[in-house]
């Protein structure tokens, strides 16, 4: 069968579809993408504006309208962070329906974790023992761990490397003053969190997904996306601290020119590896594999497994 994942994230709402059957890994036909930069149309009440709500609407019908052409036969839509933790997000909600006819499913931040972490088992399959996923998004930094599919610890927090941006970054290039409380900020956030982990034995196979890792990847190294999905990626810890303080000095444009950075994403890119580099730190992880599979792919897996019961 045909499904489609609409994520309504912080940065983009993104249509992907696959072919799909219970027992089959999901076979990956189309993928949609519009930038809205959601966490950028709150206003200073944390409320998503008016025009906000329209431009969602509209992102969302276009897309329901690809998904009709491609076929899809059962739409899977959800929200996360921008939309989760909006102050009128109800109103936010019954806006879209209304326009579109789409009931997002609100994911929580623990679920956002919990399905990732579903999504990089199955990729990396049981030989990998204990799993440590990291995920950073545009609103909020999800973390995992665990032997099974259901992790034994899951944590989201509001370090997504486009509100982190917004919030502490307003420079281009950034005042190094920001970019230090920036570190701090980080750092204090992550090891509210890590003790939660620290009780669990060692893993044995971390793990990191999410667009900001990539770059970062690939800026370091590792293989293009052109080279395909099977190609092993890593990142190092010792690359990555010697490019934040290479991205800290660079305008945004700059960025953009680099391998792999995307215009749209260059901005928020020091913020990622900031939230990078300190879980990394504190989770004393020298390296991680980049996993393809994230979020959409858990609420996929998650549908299909549904599906077979």
């Amino acid at each position: 069968m045909r499904l489609g994942v609409l994520d309504v994230g912080s940065n983009t709402v993104h249509l992907l579809v696959v072919d799909a059957h219970p027992g089959a890994r999901p076979l990956p036909a189309y993928s949609h993408k519009a930038e809205l930069k959601l966490a950028e149309l709150l206003d200073d009440d944390g409320a998503i504006s008016p025009e906000g709500i329209d431009r969602l609407s509209a992102t969302v019908n276009e897309a329901l309208g690809v998904s009709e052409d491609m076929g899809v036969e059962d739409l899977l839509p959800f929200a996360t962070s921008a939309v989760r933790e909006a102050s009128n997000a109800d109103h936010v909600l019954a806006g879209v329906t209304d326009a579109t006819g789409v009931k997002l499913e609100v994911l929580s931040g623990e679920e956002e974790a919990r399905l990732t972490f579903l999504a990089a088992r199955r990729w990396f399959g049981w030989s990998a023992g204990r799993l440590l996923v990291l995920d950073i998004g545009g609103g909020s930094l999800e973390v995992a761990y665990g032997l099974d599919e259901e992790p034994d610890a899951a944590a989201s927090l509001p370090l997504g490397a486009g509100r982190l941006t917004t919030a502490w970054l307003p420079g281009d290039p950034p005042d190094p003053s920001d970019v230090r409380a920036l570190r701090r900020h980080v750092r204090a956030e992550i090891a509210r969190v890590v003790g939660e982990f620290s009780r669990f034995n060692p893993p044995d196979h971390v793990v990191a997904t999410s667009k900001t890792f990539k770059q970062l990847a690939r800026l370091s190294g590792a293989a293009r996306s052109t080279e395909g999905l099977y190609v092993q990626r890593e990142l190092d810890r010792k690359a990555l601290d010697e490019w934040v303080p290479k991205l800290a000095e660079m305008p945004a444009g700059e960025r953009a020119e680099l391998p792999g950075v995307s215009e749209g994403r260059a901005r928020q890119l020091l913020a990622g590896a900031l939230v990078a580099e300190g879980a990394m730190d504190l989770f004393r992880v020298p390296q991680v594999e980049i996993c393809p599979w994230a979020l959409r792919e858990g609420v996929i897996l998650r549908r299909l497994d549904h599906l077979r019961t």
